[in-house]
């Protein structure tokens, strides 16, 4: 079977170049081809001689696969669908490409459906189809039409980036690095529930901005919107995230998905406060999407601005959220492959 080079590191391209025979400093060309030129095949690496690119052809793919379907928002918005995984049986993961004047943001999956089951999310709906791999991951960008374009990338698609840690990780140090796409970590986000362990690791190895889907400041509501909660308690998220410095360059912020009658009460206003203190952060504050067999409903646009004032006058930064490409489905929560998935299968 053959094996990938996107999401290999430097490191470990050159271990590929020096195991085929070849000078370990063809792995640094193999980079420059991957990261910088985008080679959709080995025979455009045209500084590495004919026979070398043989070598690497019998053993090695790029690992690009198009997407295979898109669809356009009345807004602009972009929801693409890529395959991952085997190429004879590709499972599908949702990319959503957000367009906004200067800015453009790529909204990436880590994996195929989720396992927090978040009582509010289409995603969490679909079950765990498996975790995409660091290539699947790059794929998204690397094969991405409007790549160039990008200012920003999110990783809010499908999936719990740190369940998915290790795959994660290397995506983002590829995107960072020199060698790879030199992004400043500035440019991206990277979201969590809070997973014990998994999330203190992301912070001490990662310089991306962070992202903590709150939705609500007290315990047990959270526990009932998010049974991730009893694993790793909101309280105990901000008492790690209290050991890191975002005064200055990285940023953390808090996502809360405004339900009516749920979580949009003064009380809940003053917890978070309460809960939030002393902590350079943000708030923003998100439109529920109603979905299928779940009886949430999304609060009134003016209970959201008073939400907001009420934040901001105490001190807690607050935005509400642009919704953006609800109408093709590719709003916050909205994302599912499920049946995509089994009906490609079929055909």
């Amino acid at each position: 079977m053959e094996k990938v080079l996107l999401g290999l590191s430097l490191h470990e391209l050159k271990e590929v170049a020096t195991m085929l025979g070849m000078p370990a400093f063809t792995g640094g060309q193999i980079a420059k081809w991957l990261y910088a030129q985008h080679v959709t095949s080995i025979d455009e690496m045209t500084n590495i001689s004919k026979a070398n690119r043989e070598k690497l052809k019998e053993q090695y793919t790029i690992g690009c696969m198009p997407p295979t379907d898109c669809q356009e928002s009345k807004d602009g918005t972009k929801k693409y669908l890529f395959p991952v995984g085997d190429t004879n049986e590709p499972k599908y993961v949702e990319t959503v490409y957000i367009p906004d004047g200067d800015r453009a943001t790529l909204c990436v999956s880590c994996q195929i459906g989720c396992k927090m089951n978040c009582l509010f999310c289409q995603t969490g709906k679909q079950g765990f189809e498996g975790n995409l791999s660091a290539a699947d991951i790059l794929n998204q960008i690397y094969s991405l039409p409007e790549r160039d374009t990008l200012t920003n990338i999110v990783f809010m698609g499908q999936g719990e980036p740190m369940d998915n840690l290790e795959n994660v990780l290397r995506a983002t140090e590829i995107l960072t690095a020199d060698y790879g796409y030199a992004w400043s970590p500035k440019r991206i986000t990277v979201s969590s529930v809070g997973i014990k362990n998994k999330l203190k690791r992301f912070l001490d190895e990662s310089d991306c901005h962070v992202a903590i889907s709150l939705h609500s400041p007290l315990p047990e509501q959270r526990a009932q919107l998010m049974p991730a909660e009893r694993g790793m308690g909101i309280q105990e998220v901000i008492e790690l995230l209290r050991n890191y410095d975002f005064s200055h360059q990285r940023r953390l912020s808090f996502e809360y998905i405004v339900f009516g009658g749920v979580n949009d009460s003064e009380k809940h206003a003053r917890a978070i406060i309460q809960l939030l203190k002393g902590l350079e952060c943000r708030v923003n504050l998100i439109r529920f999407h109603q979905i299928p067999g779940v009886e949430l409903k999304g609060a009134s646009e003016q209970k959201m601005e008073v939400l907001r004032d009420y934040l901001t006058q105490h001190g807690v930064f607050t935005t509400i959220r642009a919704s953006r490409g609800q109408d093709i489905f590719a709003a916050c929560g909205l994302l599912t492959t499920a049946k995509k998935s089994s009906n490609k299968q079929r055909s």
